[in-house]
């Protein structure tokens, strides 16, 4: 099976390195960029001018559009990497069908006022059948994609058929693909991380130790797994790179948006200040009211979650809200 003609749809860190794995087995690609004026830089200087600098591209294999309905209409594959907040946005522009389209989703977050991951959305939304839609997951920051730092990745899909062709396509040297069923789960475990990453920069920002934070994540992980099991209980093995693997990179590594942003909360800043100063999503703030919200059809116990949510949204005091939730670990 092949994946046809590819189109990037996102102009962030992430897409920037998804474009740099797919143009090393393409010939070429479209790249859809919401802002006319990056486009012109981008083929000016041969590299995004604001996300992975160092990153330079052969401009001549790429065809750079601002119109989504082009980008949708002249390609098979399209790759969303849309921060989830804005994904709406985007395709409100949309005219051109995508029910006959496969869809890639590497957006790990879900769709604010819907409360859907995004492959659940693009299901519901657009009638994407569910063998045409795939999501990319693993452990996997995109400043080491950039320095071709080894990378594992996972493609989840019903269509394993669909899923072992774009794995075979993202495989490289230095990035190790395999495939997975497990969709929905993949999808709401990255969600989940970022949640769980906020809430250990918070706990950095307080000052706690690597002792704790290792406690932090055991139980990240258990509550992930408690979740997953309750909204969609199929078998899956919560410690695959996949899930725990992505857990663990966004929670520790100083490349993580969400660790940082959650750090700063714990300094003693705003929501408002973070995010202005950070100038980057942290998908986690928005993630965890989606997450909070649609655990009330679940009643899932997850403590880490209510700690999240009450610190960004009830305004409750980092440090108070940390010692309740350290006093219910074991």
């Amino acid at each position: 099976m092949e994946t046809g003609k590819i189109a990037i749809m996102g102009s962030g860190s992430w897409a920037t390195a998804i474009a740099k794995m797919v143009l090393e087995k393409v010939p070429n690609i479209t790249w859809y960029m919401r802002r006319t004026d990056a486009i012109e830089s981008f083929k000016r200087l041969e590299h995004n001018p604001s996300y992975l600098t160092g990153v330079h591209f052969d401009i001549h294999r790429i065809h750079f559009t601002a119109d989504i309905n082009e980008a949708v209409r002249d390609n098979d594959t399209l790759i969303f990497v849309t921060p989830s907040p804005y994904l709406k946005s985007h395709l409100r522009k949309l005219k051109e069908k995508l029910s006959d389209k496969y869809i890639v989703t590497a957006i790990k977050g879900i769709v604010p006022d819907e409360d859907y991951v995004i492959s659940e959305y693009f299901r519901q939304a657009y009638n994407i059948p569910d063998d045409h839609l795939a999501v990319i997951g693993g452990p996997s920051h995109a400043e080491e994609v950039a320095l071709d730092r080894l990378t594992y990745l996972t493609i989840g899909s019903v269509s394993q058929e669909y899923a072992q062709a774009f794995a075979s396509m993202l495989a490289s040297s230095y990035v190790k693909t395999k495939t997975s069923d497990d969709i929905i789960g993949i999808e709401y475990a990255s969600v989940l991380k970022n949640v769980y990453a906020i809430a250990a920069g918070i706990c950095n920002g307080l000052k706690y130790g690597d002792n704790f934070q290792s406690v932090l994540m055991a139980n990240a992980v258990q509550e992930t797994d408690r979740f997953l099991r309750a909204v969609y209980p199929i078998p899956r093995n919560v410690y695959d790179s996949v899930y725990i693997g992505d857990l663990l990179v966004t929670g520790y590594s100083n490349f993580s948006r969400n660790r940082v942003f959650g750090t700063m909360i714990g300094k003693g800043y705003s929501v408002k200040s973070a995010q202005i100063e950070m100038e980057m999503i942290a998908e986690g703030y928005y993630g965890t009211a989606c997450m909070k919200q649609l655990n009330k059809h679940f009643h899932v116990n997850m403590p880490i979650l209510d700690a999240v949510y009450n610190i960004l949204y009830e305004r409750i005091s980092p440090a108070i809200e940390i010692k309740l939730l350290t006093d219910s670990f074991r």
